[in-house]
């Protein structure tokens, strides 16, 4: 019997809807689903891969547990044993101080991920949390804490009532809009354009998004600070400036409007490579057009002015007028677990403690991630708090971080690892005990991260569509028992992991019921629980974040409100209507403004200013084909990070770890196009297979990310025939951004030559 059902695919934060065929319970084909209300009927190669996946034969379907120092095939009461006994002697001889956890990117693909693993950290009793986050957003992140008073309080662009947008440092046709769900990107920027708009990419790359653009700008890589610079410079300027639809809402105009009068489009043109009459003009079209935005992405934040740039971004936001305007940037409404929908409105929210900081080089921990820059050092050298203990949770820092061969060697040192994952790679590989997760068809999902940032208010749910078999744990039984074991309990058995379960489900059932502002104020907790049934595993959990969220039912108070129940009867997604202004909601700084000049921030721009300000008024190290090159970062379709090069539909075709040159660059240093070189740079080198062309502009030379799969004990064939290289050995791990600890991962400089 053949049947179609609708599915939300979890592999990245863009979360597109699918239709898949289901033929005697096997999904037998996957398509684009036409009629979901996010993603438009968008789907990319990864998600059209999700079958290839469930056939891989390198997926692991059972733990793995060390044993005479082989990694080999274990049940899952083995596992739970091992984690046991080993963990405990980590604990017992070491302290907790010595434990630590990293949290890669793919978490978010995982619901009973994401949704436990603040659990299981608490549980461990540690202050060490290392993220991914610090090879990507958090500088976003900071931003956000500091101008709105939470992290999560992200401006997104309302795209779908949009008539002009500037990118920075975004690919989102190859993305769909990373810290934006804007998932069929191709689309609503078809429509934006049908009815007038523009779009503009600023980029040392032209990228999928900036080919189709209106118009591209290439940038000096690290500049993007001083271009931002120059478009507040002409809006004050000008007399373009129009903040009165958030003036109520607004602390430090009058601080920022003396930094944009101290440069000169002459000086931001110098540092850019920009011209001033096209920084002028983007500076007219955001205030004149009425619906408008600027976004920024990870070429944006993974630089040394990363947060400089994402903060210079807010501000042009808001001085053009487009912050919390329909068609401008808008916060999205997530419908569950969002700090920013909890307790009175525009109110402080509580001052947090001094921030946790690295042992060996006095790291702070910034919005609770330190960065893994950092990590290495920290397993490495001796002395009190010294970490013996890791657990990575969907993450390959042995490949993604930097000077990677430093972490990698690391961890063999460890005196246990253990490691959420379906693979055994780079990282894995060195792992005391491996824990996989289930198949995406085996496993709900909701995209608990992806609704920060949505571009409508949406609410998709996919159920399991297969039971992962009588032998199998379900990922958030695995949370449970890994957090049981963590916290001294020791393995329970049903009971014991029910009513765990039940505790975790209280917790955000009495934090809803004090909330006075909330829906569910007063709730009666027990009627409450006996309310949600038994649905089965994280369901429940998520139905009482859904019945106490901002669009909840309250469990009755609002018998309209949103539940599961109605979720899943709306396999398109359950629309709840565009994005509304919420600025006088969601502010949660201390002063119940938007700080648009935090002190720090204005002090490193200072920093910046001075540090570049050279008397030729070139950026200090710009790039220039006479001199050195420098090497960015790129982002492609068919992977993402490091997943996914093991999979055939996905590794098939042109070998795609090349090092982009620009054709006068290839020329000056004899390079041709297919010819191998080697890239210098922090003492390292790495070879690869030289692609000339002119997407990228004179001076730059672009690696993708996520690639070297040559490592001896890493069981993923396919990878291994096609390895690549990992130009994570390039980056130094010592050169952090001064705001965030954040790597810095592009503008590197490099050296490239021929090889024979």
């Amino acid at each position: 019997m053949q049947e179609k059902q609708n599915y939300v695919c979890p592999i990245c934060e863009a979360n597109c809807g699918l239709e898949l065929t289901v033929e005697d319970g096997d999904v037998t084909a996957i398509r684009g689903n036409a009629h979901d209300k996010v993603s438009l009927g968008h789907i990319c190669p990864k998600g059209a891969s999700l079958m290839a996946l469930r056939d891989d034969p390198d997926r692991l379907t059972t733990p793995m547990v060390r044993k005479d120092g082989k990694l080999v095939a274990a049940t899952w009461d083995e596992a739970f044993a091992a984690i046991e006994d080993r963990l405990g002697a980590v604990i017992a001889e070491h302290g907790r101080e010595s434990l630590a956890m990293y949290i890669g990117n793919a978490t978010i693909g995982t619901t009973a991920y994401m949704a436990g693993f603040p659990m299981l950290f608490a549980t461990l009793g540690t202050p060490h949390l290392y993220t991914a986050g610090t090879l990507d957003h958090v500088p976003k992140l900071l931003t956000c804490e500091e101008m709105y008073g939470n992290s999560f309080t992200n401006p997104v662009p309302d795209i779908d009532r949009m008539d002009y947008l500037l990118i920075i440092g975004g690919n989102p046709i190859v993305s769909n809009g990373s810290l934006w769900l804007a998932t069929g990107f191709r689309k609503r920027h078809q429509a934006m354009q049908a009815r007038g708009g523009r779009l503009v990419v600023i980029d040392p790359r032209r990228t999928e998004t900036a080919k189709v653009a209106d118009q591209h700008l290439f940038i000096r890589p690290g500049t993007d600070s001083w271009f931002l610079l120059g478009l507040l410079h002409v809006m004050f300027r000008d007399g373009l400036a129009d903040v009165s639809a958030v003036s109520d809402h607004l602390s430090g105009l009058e601080e920022v409007r003396a930094i944009a009068d101290s440069v000169s489009l002459e000086q931001v043109s110098g540092q850019t490579g920009i011209a001033g009459e096209d920084i002028a003009a983007i500076a007219r079209a955001l205030c004149a057009t009425p619906r408008a935005g600027v976004y920024g992405r990870v070429g944006a934040t993974t630089q040394e002015h990363g947060t400089l740039t994402s903060w210079l971004i807010e501000v042009v936001n808001i001085v053009a007028g487009n912050l919390d305007q329909p068609g401008g940037m808008m916060f999205p409404k997530a419908p569950a677990f969002a700090a920013n929908t909890r307790g009175k409105p525009n109110s402080p929210g509580p001052q947090a403690p001094p921030p946790f900081k690295t042992r060996v080089r006095g790291m702070p921990a910034v919005c609770g991630e330190l960065p893994v820059s950092c990590l290495a050092e920290e397993i490495e050298t001796p002395g009190d708090g010294q970490l013996r203990g890791l657990i990575t949770i969907c993450g390959n820092p042995a490949l993604s971080s930097p000077n990677s061969d430093r972490l990698d060697k690391a961890l063999e040192s460890l005196d246990f690892l253990l490691c959420f994952d379906i693979y055994v790679n780079e990282t894995t590989r060195h792992a005391d005990v491996i824990l996989p997760g289930a198949h995406a068809f085996q496993k709900p999902f909701y995209g608990i991260f992806s609704l920060n940032y949505g571009v409508r208010n949406v609410i998709r749910y996919s159920r399991a569509l297969s039971e992962p078999g009588a032998d199998a744990v379900s990922d958030w039984e695995i949370l449970l028992q890994v957090s049981a074991i963590a916290s001294g309990q020791g393995r329970l058995d049903a009971a014991g992991l029910k009513a765990m379960e039940d505790t975790v489900i209280r917790g955000v059932l009495t934090e809803a019921a004090a909330d006075e502002y909330g829906i569910a104020d007063g709730l009666d907790v027990d009627k409450a629980m006996a309310m949600l049934g038994n649905k089965p595993g994280i369901e429940r959990f998520l139905d009482a974040g859904l019945r106490t969220g901002p669009f909840g039912d309250g469990f009755g108070a609002n018998p309209d409100g949103v539940t599961l129940d109605k979720v899943i009867a709306e396999p398109d997604g359950l629309d709840l209507g565009p994005l509304v202004p919420r600025v006088h909601e969601v502010l949660r700084t201390q002063s119940g403004k938007v700080e648009l000049a935090p002190r720090r921030f204005v002090d490193q721009l200072q920093v910046m200013m001075n540090a570049d300000d050279t008397e030729d008024g070139t950026a200090d190290g710009a790039v220039d084909a006479g001199d050195g090159l420098v090497l960015i970062g790129r982002r492609q379709a068919r992977s993402i990070n490091s997943w996914g090069h093991n999979l055939e539909p996905l590794a098939k075709g042109k070998f795609r770890c090349t090092l982009q040159v620009h054709p006068d660059d290839a020329d000056r240093l004899s390079i041709v196009d297919g010819g191998m070189v080697r890239v210098n740079g922090a003492g390292r080198s790495i070879e690869t297979q030289a692609e000339i062309s002119d997407e990228v502009m004179p001076g730059v030379v672009s690696l993708p990310h996520g690639w070297g799969h040559n490592k001896d004990g890493a069981r993923m064939a396919v990878a291994a025939k096609s390895p690549g290289v990992n130009v994570n050995i390039l980056m130094d791990e010592n050169r952090l951004e001064a705001l965030t600890g954040n790597a810095i991962l592009n503008a590197v400089p490099v050296t490239v030559s021929a090889l024979a």
